[in-house]
């Protein structure tokens, strides 16, 4: 009998059919023996409540985040978010835009002009590269994906171990996590009074969301070297914290952000690992509704 997964890439505005395009090829290339019963693949275009109430699992994908965060408010989808991150937990994905609106707080932006969705406890600087003529990609060391085969991003389909293979990233307009901010109660409250910041409404996990993912602290899952900047509000600079540069990828429970677009590419490993993450997630819940 085959596992049915609903993967939702929220359709509002920015690069969802890319997404959609790596995901489909993800689904192909995720390695049989760790989705056991074989999975049944959906990947739906969300940008409705009634669409994103059949996903297991979204993705928020690059594009132009105030935009994103007005077009939710006015087809009623800000909330159904919320609901559907910060008190449910499902597994998401921000990139770029979508990072910013998963995190709890961000800044250069004027109050009322930016809504968040929140579920990732970090602050964000919006377009800290700068503007779009200033975009740039780069070649990134992920250890996250050590146990992806070269196989899902070489055409030749070769299997090769990917120690060596660096992700090749696209950053426009891009954010950066500009501090992790702690795992408590009322965070929103001090950074609320921060200058040109906004930060998302305070929400609690519901009932029979497991401890292990509504506990957890935020993780650094990658860094752009040679970048190290002083860590505002602490004077503490990044190479003092973990490896030199600015932060670019983070994860906490079921939530994962990254600053640059793996759907510009072509190079699927960072799909293939998180619907991995997401079977996981998926069978960690059925598992608990059975008890």
């Amino acid at each position: 009998m085959t596992s049915p997964i609903t993967i939702g890439v929220l359709a509002l505005q920015g690069a969802f059919s890319e997404h959609i395009q790596l995901l489909r090829l993800a689904s192909q290339l995720l390695n049989p023996t760790t989705t056991t019963p074989p999975i049944t693949w959906t990947f739906l275009e969300v940008r409705t409540p009634v669409e994103l109430a059949k996903c297991d699992a979204l993705i928020i994908p690059g594009g132009e985040s105030t935009t994103m965060s007005l077009v939710a408010e006015r087809s009623g989808m800000l909330e159904p978010l919320r609901e559907f991150v910060k008190v449910h937990r499902n597994p998401t994905w921000g990139t770029c835009a979508g990072l910013i609106l998963l995190s709890e707080s961000a800044n250069r932006t004027k109050k009322g002009g930016q809504d968040l969705i929140g579920g990732l406890d970090v602050r964000v600087n919006r377009n800290h590269f700068g503007r779009q003529v200033e975009s740039f990609e780069a070649e990134l060391d992920l250890p996250f994906l050590s146990s992806i085969t070269q196989k899902a991003s070489s055409p030749t389909n070769n299997l090769q171990p990917t120690a060596v293979h660096p992700f090749h990233s696209v950053f426009i307009r891009a954010p950066v996590v500009e501090k992790i901010l702690p795992h408590t109660t009322g965070v929103q409250v001090d950074e609320e009074g921060k200058d040109d910041t906004v930060v998302a409404p305070s929400k609690t996990a519901g009932e029979g969301v497991g401890r292990d993912v509504i506990g957890r602290e935020v993780e650094v899952m990658a860094r752009l070297p040679g970048r190290a900047k002083a860590l505002s509000d602490s004077g503490v600079l990044a190479k003092d914290v973990g490896e030199e540069g600015d932060i670019i990828a983070v994860r906490q429970g079921n939530c994962f952000g990254t600053s640059f677009h793996p759907e510009l590419t072509g190079d699927a490993r960072i799909h293939v690992w998180w619907l991995g993450e997401v079977v996981q997630a998926v069978n960690k819940r059925k598992e608990a509704a059975a008890v």
